[in-house]
């Protein structure tokens, strides 16, 4: 089975028809969003599209496919192989991760007790986010993740839908799995939405390296901490860190003597100094590399790399990559 016929098998008959009709290259798809009642969308290349019954992408909404309630469902129950209740950790966290490593979030009623989220019904809104894994991707950055043999805290700065977990993606398969420069080294991850390893019943999809260790559906915080105690990882990876408590633990992995590397949504170290804490951690240069992407005219372009001191390492011919 190819990458479209995985991905357009869980949806419904109608839809699934539709979606084969479709002549784009599903390499560059990113999202497939589906709303009850609404039309039928696509993200391709960072670009939004109606999706009309010949399977034609369309800018406006004139005579585009709309999506029944029943089509909702029938896709939930593809999605879940008839059993939602087998996912009801999962849908939890607002999402499932199906075979391929493909990310579908969820949206509707919530039930809540005690402020927690205890599960969901009533789903109306689909956001099925296709994974993407290009390998070798991190290569233009890999000689400066490295300083005297040794990896850097290293911190990706990066608006959204530039390319950011891509990237860290093939950083940490080539961290764990090593070069013949640099060897290979234990790498712990917290994949806090399964989208690094993409697991899928505990077996990542994603080539993370062969000396990697992944904590799933697992908040970022909790998970740094568990890792440093259990798994005594040389490098721990996470993305798109950001709260009190993220860089509480991020504090703590460096002071046992692991090496971090992250994300953050920005668009330059500048912007980042105004965050209430990640802006004192980078105050006390306490993340030695600093990688920003770009993506105004293309997503995935890696335009500066800064050490701790805000020195510029690295400004490359604006290589891309793609989203």
């Amino acid at each position: 089975m190819d990458r479209k016929d995985q991905i357009i098998g869980i949806f419904a008959k109608e839809i699934r028809g539709i979606l084969q009709r479709m002549e784009a290259d599903f390499d560059e798809v990113q999202e497939i969003r589906l709303r009850v009642g609404a039309p039928l969308l696509l993200v391709r290349k960072n670009r939004e599209y109606y999706v009309d019954p010949a399977g034609r992408l369309r800018t406006g909404p004139q005579g585009v496919y709309v999506v029944t309630k029943e089509e909702l469902q029938e896709t939930m129950e593809y999605i879940s192989s008839y059993s939602l209740y087998a996912f009801e950790e999962e849908l939890r966290q607002g999402f499932i991760t199906i075979q391929g490593g493909h990310r579908v979030g969820v949206a509707g009623k919530t039930v809540v007790e005690d402020q927690t989220v205890k599960g969901m019904k009533y789903i109306s809104f689909i956001n099925v986010r296709l994974s993407h894994q290009i390998i070798g991707c991190a290569d233009s950055v890999m000689p400066y993740v490295y300083e005297n043999g040794q990896v850097m805290h290293t911190l990706i700065v990066s608006p959204p839908r530039c390319g950011k977990t891509t990237l860290l993606r093939d950083m940490i398969r080539q961290l764990s799995t090593g070069s013949q420069k640099h060897g290979g080294v234990t790498v712990g991850v917290v994949d806090e939405r399964s989208e690094l390893g993409a697991c899928h019943q505990g077996v990542p999809q994603n080539d993370l390296g062969i000396r990697t260790d992944i904590l799933d559906c697992c908040p970022k915080a909790k998970g740094m901490m568990m890792l440093v105690r259990t798994m005594a990882p040389q490098v721990i990876a996470v993305d798109e860190v950001g709260s009190r408590q993220d860089m509480e633990a991020i504090e703590y992995v460096m002071s046992c003597g692991c090496k971090l590397v992250a994300t953050v949504h920005g668009n330059s170290v500048g912007d980042i100094k105004q965050k209430p804490v990640l802006g004192e951690m980078v105050r006390r240069q306490m993340f030695e590399r600093y990688i920003v992407l770009g993506g105004r005219e293309q997503a995935g372009r890696v335009e500066r790399i800064f050490n701790s001191r805000g020195c510029q390492l690295y400004s490359p011919e604006r290589i891309a990559y793609g989203a």
